[in-house]
């Protein structure tokens, strides 16, 4: 069965605009500005759509890998030439306007039968949109504040929005620094920035609200993938209940859901699964424009979140040697030629990157920065010395009741040796829980991509798609018997296993975490998943034939107590030291302070001064900086504290910095100049040259 979730291009071109154009007359708040931040949104997807019509790319997979293209090639051009946002917008419409006459032509050409079975993929995937809109508006309650690491992103998002000639170093937080090796091109940061543009919104209120607008995108992308890997639109919707389920309701408050306009989130929840849609579609239709849509999403991961790229590589590369071995050499050309796809623009993105990467403090880490790393992760990790350790196994299991169902059902897979679905769930949790659990291969892993890093690609493990085979192969076995035995057991599971959402994992070892998962669910994933693949290997046949309707039922019924208390937690999260300006400093900050001009304050005040302001900062805290030679966080740090001793305004002006903020909240020290601004808190003052 091939559903297809398509943006059908007729009248949408037109009435997207149109719509836009009456929310510009609603107030930007509330509904006003939710309908603005969905018709931009809209309007910004348009180009890649019609791209992705033009060369019967399928669904939101699709659309998403081709605004990627499109957004990448814009800002390519305004970075090289200098130019404004309104250039690129203006390339970014304009790549869209001149692929139309070819996608009306294309879809003008479909064949009826082919627009019939489109019809009914649309009708299944307007209810998963549905869904997703709810959801999204849900998430508008459980926004919260902008704070924490969405504070570093919103000011590489203003400068965007507001800078005059731009280019790659222009949008860093210090004038004076290096780019970061993980946003060096700001690709997700100029894709909000053009929403924020084209709905006539502060960045701000764009990079707050847009998860609102990208839940049900990322629900349809979801569905595509799962009904890609599985062929059955039933057992595509199982895998998206458990990638909701794990993503969104085990944490409560919208889980990572709430910030999916952020770059990572937006990678992982949106990117990802794109592309792991758009990799299966072309084991069945292998065309250079699937391939070419591959790459491009591939480009898309890459600057959006470099590792995860490589992180979803190892699990479908593990599908690939799987799958060659089960079913005979089946699907071998065309999956090795969907992983040259995806492996080739990362390699050169990240060839590109790799003057900046070795600047870096934790790439190829001194033994000072490794005893530090494994100390600040010391929960997850089970360590046997400073060069032998790797992922607690009881990490894997920490998102909740789903993610321990999935992991005990990867042995299933065995039932169903033929399909495509069973050698990703095989080879793919094989090859995450190899480069997860042997010391040495982690520990030589986490030397290359570091080990704040290293460790997110355990949630790489196929977990939606080894639960919905799960359900799939019971639903066989049992029957409807399996219904309320789904239920039950979900209920068992969240009531034993909630999961263990801290930055910091409460458990280690290999026994489970506190409020995680158990780590000895992990162990049979890896041991029943060899000895699945034994089984698969003698075998060579499916046991069982799937029942997707009492699947799908019965994976309902199992999230729903993980939706329970998902819903009851439904609240904003706790603010990362959430500590807002004043609105009368950020409006002195935008109308005193010259664009581009230097501020210099205390490390959390200035943080919060460059996302709110079209200005530079000289000190930020060093956790949200990145650890490079140019940007040299700590010594910043350093001078930012000698400052605050000595008021030495030689300091300041050594960083270029002609205007300073006194916090009175961490530091009581009065400076002999003259304020341009003041209040309880805040006091903003020019520096003369000295």
């Amino acid at each position: 069965m091939n559903v297809r979730l398509t943006f059908r291009l007729r009248g949408w071109w037109a009435v997207a605009p149109l719509a836009l154009a009456v929310a510009w007359l609603l107030p930007g708040s509330g509904v006003g500005l939710y309908l603005r931040l969905a018709f931009a949104t809209l309007v910004v997807l348009l180009p890649g759509a019609v791209l992705a019509r033009a060369l019967r790319t399928p669904g939101v997979a699709g659309t998403l890998a081709w605004t990627c293209a499109t957004t990448f090639v814009a800002f390519a051009v305004t970075f090289a030439v200098g130019g404004s946002i309104w250039l690129a917008l203006g390339l970014h419409l304009g790549i869209g306007a001149a692929a139309l006459p070819f996608a009306v032509r294309a879809e003008e050409r479909a064949e009826e039968g082919t627009v019939r079975e489109r019809a009914r993929g649309a009708r299944l995937g307007g209810l998963v949109l549905a869904l997703g809109i709810v959801f999204g508006m849900l998430l508008w309650k459980v926004a919260g504040q902008i704070d924490g690491d969405a504070l570093f992103h919103l000011a590489r998002i203003r400068k965007l929005d507001e800078f005059g000639a731009l280019s790659l170093h222009a949008v860093n937080e210090f004038r004076d620094g290096g780019l970061h090796p993980g946003y060096a091109f700001p690709l997700w940061h100029g894709l909000i920035a053009l929403v924020a543009k084209v709905a006539a919104v502060d960045p701000a209120s764009a990079l707050h609200h847009e998860a609102s607008v990208l839940a049900p995108l990322a629900f349809a992308v979801a569905y595509q993938a799962g009904v890609a890997v599985f062929r059955s639109a039933a057992a595509g919707f199982a895998a998206l209940l458990a990638q909701v389920a794990i993503t969104g309701l085990a944490a409560g408050g919208g889980g990572q859901y709430a910030s999916l306009a952020l770059p990572g989130t937006a990678a992982r929840q949106l990117l990802v699964p794109a592309a792991l849609a758009l990799f299966f579609v072309c084991l069945r239709d292998p065309r250079p424009a699937l391939f070419a849509a591959l790459a491009a999403i591939t480009v898309g991961v890459s600057f959006a979140h470099p590792t995860y790229a490589l992180f979803l590589w190892i699990p479908l590369g593990g599908f690939v040697v799987v799958r060659a071995v089960l079913a005979r050499g089946e699907d071998l050309k065309a999956g090795a030629a969907g992983l040259a796809a995806m492996g080739l623009p990362w390699i050169g993105v990240t060839l590109w990157l790799l003057p900046v990467i070795r600047q870096t403090v934790s790439h190829d880490p001194s033994a000072v920065e490794k005893r530090r790393a494994l100390a600040k992760y010391a929960g997850q990790l089970d360590v046997s010395s400073l060069t032998s350790y790797h992922l607690a196994p009881a990490i894997f299991a920490r998102t909740g009741a789903v993610a321990v169902a999935a992991l005990a059902a990867v042995p299933l897979a065995a039932l169903a040796a033929r399909r495509r679905w069973a050698a990703l769930v095989l080879g793919g949790s094989l090859a995450v829980l190899a480069l997860m659990l042997v010391p040495f291969l982690f520990t030589h892993f986490s030397d290359a991509v570091s080990l704040s890093q290293s460790r997110r690609a355990a949630g790489f493990l196929p977990f939606a798609f080894a639960f919905a085979g799960g359900m799939l192969v019971l639903a066989r076995l049992l029957g409807p018997p399996l219904l309320p035995l789904a239920l039950v057991t979900g209920i068992l599971l969240q009531h034993a296993y909630p999961g263990d959402f801290g930055y910091r994992f409460g458990g280690g070892g290999g026994g489970g975490g506190s409020g995680g998962g158990p780590g000895l669910v992990t162990w049979i994933a890896a041991g029943g998943g060899v000895a699945a693949l034994v089984v698969a290997l003698v075998v060579r046949r499916n046991l069982v034939r799937p029942a997707g309707v009492v699947a799908a039922g019965a994976a309902l019924l199992f999230v729903l107590p993980v939706a329970i208390h998902g819903f009851a937690n439904w609240s904003p999260r706790d603010a990362e030291g959430a500590d807002p300006l004043t609105p009368g400093l950020v409006s002195a900050l935008r109308q005193q302070v010259p664009e581009r001009a230097i501020v210099w304050s205390e490390p959390q005040t200035s943080y919060s001064i460059a996302a709110y302001a079209p200005v530079y900062i000289a000190v930020a805290p060093p956790t949200h900086v990145a650890d490079t030679k140019a940007n040299r966080p700590y010594s910043r740090y350093a001078d930012a504290a000698a400052f605050r001793t000595s008021g030495d305004l030689a300091i300041p002006r050594r960083y270029g910095a002609s205007w300073i903020v006194t916090d009175a909240k961490r530091s009581t020290r009065v400076l002999p100049l003259v304020a341009v601004y003041r209040d309880a808190r805040y006091a903003l003052y020019r520096l003369p040259p000295g």
